[in-house]
């Protein structure tokens, strides 16, 4: 996947960038399932989207056909075991089509590692997510209903153990397969933890934070500015994924309108605003449950058109927007709202400190550890909740908290993120990472 609107595809193309400015001899050759668009298009997108543009003449793309392999919709049953075994055969169907000196993984397919070995490339991987973690077994084990573990599961104490043989078993195939990496860049503290535990190679591992373009984020006024519709804008900012937990976010919100009806209406009418990358049909499905979700709750949904209109209605569903577009739209948002339980790191949380938006992460991983962090004198630069009341109350505590207790949180948080979570930070570290492999496939 590299035409997405994700973190995952901003940290490949700053990659390709990073690598072609460094090395002027390296060509750097993407394989995606992206056969819908042509290499121009995937290019002129990630322009639009994230600002970043490459050399065209040294970035080729190589089409593969079997991506529906890896796609949860293929493997309704064991669907760790299925997609990782479909990544194989991608892999299989990518090294038929080119075997690379060094291969660049950043996509999270581990078990592709020992196949590229095998054929003689050196190996380095960007990890973003695990894809069994510590966490996960303990919820199974804990029998806690979840995106990843069904409820019926979560009930049946014969089930449970079945799943925790299997659970066990993947995890100790997957650290075999991720110790065949020679540089591991991971995107967070809560990452390396777990690629520590499951690969056993501390020594390989490196802290690399995603990139964030802070600079542009930076730029915005910290004086919220008015959205185009009036009153004011709380966003979302996330790909349309089941553990991106949206449904949290509506609920959370009509559960806010239900207790402050004055913030329906006049001057202080408060609305939310779905931004995400939209990658298939399953991602439209989805967005078209959290549409009914929010119709059910009685939030009127309003147009999907751009700039926001005005008019009377509650939330709006942005897809695929353009980096321009989400700009203007962070840029009059009071606050911003995340809901992964887990989330490795969390890009859009770091665009909202970095724009002045502030923050309602989820007390967990990466925006735990990382970036929803308090100043070295103890002060806020944004706020923590798991719930759909913990989510409200902060919410109702942003929009009542008087102008300079928010413009105060607010600079904490945009000096907090500015420099450790930049481009140019990312760059060195993942430069720092990979010079190394191409040292060595250049002997």
């Amino acid at each position: 996947y590299c035409n997405a609107g994700g973190g995952g595809e901003r940290v490949l193309w700053c990659a390709v960038r990073e690598l072609q400015a460094r090395f002027k001899h390296v060509h750097c050759i993407v394989y995606t399932g992206d056969v819908d668009a042509s290499g121009e298009d995937i290019l002129r997108s990630a322009t639009g989207r994230f600002g970043v543009t490459c050399d065209a003449a040294r970035t080729h793309f190589l089409f593969l056909r079997r991506r529906g392999l890896v796609e949860a919709s293929s493997w309704p049953r064991f669907t760790l075991a299925g997609q990782s075994i479909g990544s194989i055969a991608l892999g299989l169907e990518a090294a038929g089509l080119f075997i690379p000196d060094v291969l660049l993984d950043t996509m999270g397919y581990a078990f592709i590692l020992p196949l590229f070995w095998l054929v003689g490339s050196h190996i380095g991987c960007y990890v973003h997510y695990p894809t069994i973690s510590l966490d996960m077994i303990q919820r199974v084990q804990d029998r806690k209903a979840s995106y990843n573990n069904d409820a019926s599961v979560a009930a049946s104490s014969h089930r449970t153990s079945a799943k925790l043989l299997y659970y066990r078993l993947f995890a100790w195939l997957y650290g075999c397969a991720g110790s065949f990496a020679q540089q591991i860049m991971v995107n967070s503290s809560w990452t390396r933890g777990h690629i520590d535990a499951l690969w056993r190679k501390q020594g390989s591992t490196k802290i690399v934070f995603p990139p964030c373009d802070t600079a542009a984020f930076c730029a915005l006024p910290l004086q919220r500015q008015p959205p185009s519709c009036g009153g004011r804008v709380v966003v979302s900012v996330a790909q349309f994924r089941p553990e991106k937990d949206h449904a949290l976010q509506i609920k959370a919100f009509g559960k806010l309108l239900g207790e402050c009806p004055g913030l329906r209406r006049g001057p202080d009418r408060v609305r939310l605003v779905l931004i995400g990358g939209c990658r298939n049909e399953g991602d439209r499905g989805r967005v078209a449950a959290l549409q009914q979700l929010a119709a059910d709750m009685g939030l009127r949904r309003g147009p999907e058109a751009s700039p926001l209109e005005d008019g009377d209605w509650d939330i709006a569903f942005k897809l695929n927007i353009e980096f321009s577009e989400l700009l203007i739209l962070l840029g009059c948002a009071i606050a911003g709202l995340h809901t992964m339980r887990d989330e490795h790191f969390g890009i859009g949380v770091v665009e909202f400190l970095a724009a002045g938006a502030i923050a309602i992460a989820h007390d967990s991983a990466g925006p735990k550890l990382d970036i929803v962090v308090p100043t070295s004198q103890g002060r806020p630069t944004g706020f923590l909740a798991s719930c759909e009341d913990t989510y409200a109350a902060a919410l109702r505590t942003v929009l009542e908290m008087p102008e300079a207790q928010r413009s105060r949180i607010a600079t904490d948080a945009r000096e907090s993120v500015a420099e450790r979570f930049s481009e140019a930070a990312f760059g060195k570290g993942f430069l720092d990472s990979v010079a190394p492999l191409l040292l060595n496939a250049t002997r």
